[in-house]
């Protein structure tokens, strides 16, 4: 069998490629931007990768196009496929009907930390002995790969609550009908293909519906959007972390915690990770790991030994005392606490933060104004103003309550960088794109200058 998947460098399609390619089914793939870390995860499992979407990429023609959400009518290849009738399938019912069928799914949901959930929980499952597959939106550092085919019933997922397809604008998540369900958090996003949060809890409650009883939902006690979504209907068991569940941080940066279960002591966790909500993205995945019989005193061992995403607050260089991260946080929620997190762990450290409005939902302006607030726990924000923003960045940054600059081009925030930086400084960029390589750039100038 061939599939030729359009879009196949986004995180999803990208991983579904590795997974489709692994159980021998010939992969090949187009798509308008391709950026590592995706492109080079796809150059070295052999995939074809070829830019554009010109009808050619699809002669011969596959058995089946799996089509990227990104698609639309008009496209070019898409309106070869329904010119010259080519069977073709969205990427989720794909990723259902020929890779999920016969799977325990553990699926991650929510607005924020999914995929740093998902890459926890295949960690703790990995480190109790279990196998499993794995489909995460991001790279895990303990396993290099952002998907994998396990030999065993469990698969891990990270389940994204954007819509499906062109043809198809339900959840991507419905597809994937899982036994545990987490949903770490809820909140307005994706402002692009929803109205506002009550069209987003519909999706969820949609989801909801595909848990059978005997399956296990996992939720913040305290998130009233999730409570007010559950009460609409819930068959299946619940588990409010905060109740059973709870931790006590032992450090202020989140770094070492205890794990109670009703109360008693059942672990503790140390590790590279800072802030209140890795603990809380950390007891979700040991809560869901339990439903499958981990126990939590094995979950916090693995823990323990967690690398880490790529691309979230990872460090990409140390150059002369200067670190720079990449991190790829795009909504305030993020922003702040990944933030608060990270000064708490370097304390008076200088932190500077170059931040690339990028998402539909940033470029449209829906949290201008939390977006600013986001930044307070930053030294100096740097924000880049995209051609497209359909907001004034001048007008919300005159409210910032830290020192802030907006610069239309990456060469200038590349060059005002060089000059200005210090040792002992850190930079945190933050960016759900490739941001023009400016990561590189930046590395690269400091090491010159």
């Amino acid at each position: 069998m061939h599939i030729h998947i359009l879009g196949i460098c986004g995180s999803f399609m990208g991983s579904l490629a590795i997974l489709a390619r692994d159980l021998g089914i010939k992969v090949s793939g187009s798509d308008a931007q391709v950026y590592p870390p995706m492109s080079t995860q796809l150059a070295d499992a052999g995939i074809e990768l070829m830019e554009g979407y010109s009808p050619e990429h699809l002669s011969p023609e596959p058995d089946l196009v799996v089509i990227g959400n990104a698609l639309s009518r008009g496209n070019p290849a898409v309106e070869h496929i329904l010119d010259k009738s080519l069977p073709y399938i969205s990427g989720p019912e794909f990723f259902a009907r020929y890779i999920l069928n016969d799977k325990w799914v553990l699926a991650v949901s929510g607005t924020h930390g999914k995929t740093t959930v998902s890459s926890m929980l295949a960690w703790i499952l990995e480190h109790a002995g279990m196998n499993p597959s794995f489909l995460i939106g991001g790279v895990p550092e303990n396993f290099g790969i952002s998907a994998r085919n396990g030999n065993t019933p469990f698969f891990v997922v990270e389940a994204d609550e954007y819509d499906t397809a062109f043809f198809d604008k339900r959840s991507k998540f419905i597809h994937y009908r899982p036994k545990t369900l987490i949903i770490n958090n809820l909140e307005f996003d994706h402002a692009d293909i929803f109205e506002d949060l009550a069209a987003i809890q519909k999706q969820f409650h949609h989801l909801i519906r595909t848990v059978p009883r005997l399956g296990r939902i996992i939720f913040p006690a305290h998130d009233q959007a999730i409570q007010d979504v559950l009460s609409q209907g819930c068959w299946s068991e619940q588990e409010p972390l905060g109740d059973n569940w709870t931790t006590t941080i032992k450090s202020k940066d989140g770094s070492s915690f205890d794990v109670q279960k009703q109360g008693l002591l059942c672990g503790t966790v140390q590790w590279g990770q800072t802030g209140q909500h890795n603990v809380d993205n950390a007891l979700a995945a040991i809560t869901a790991a339990y439903h499958v019989g981990v126990l939590p005193e094995v979950a916090c061992e693995a823990l323990c030994r967690f690398k880490g995403v790529k691309r979230r607050m990872e460090l990409v260089a140390d150059v002369r005392g200067v670190k720079i991260y990449d991190d790829f946080a795009h909504h305030p929620t993020a922003i702040a606490t990944t933030l608060q997190g990270f000064t708490d762990q370097v304390r008076e450290s200088p932190v500077r933060v170059i931040i690339e409005p990028r998402s539909n939902t940033m470029k449209m302006g829906v949290h201008k104004q939390n977006l600013v607030q986001a930044t307070k726990q930053a030294s100096e924000v740097i924000w880049f103003k995209p051609h497209d923003l359909n907001w004034s960045l001048e007008d919300a940054v005159a409210s910032s309550l830290v020192p802030a600059k907006i610069m239309d081009t990456t060469e200038a925030i590349v060059n005002y960088i060089k000059e200005t930086t210090k040792p002992g400084e850190h930079l945190l960029i933050m960016s759900n794109g490739g941001f023009e390589g400016i990561h590189s750039r930046i590395v690269k100038a400091l090491e010159e200058h």
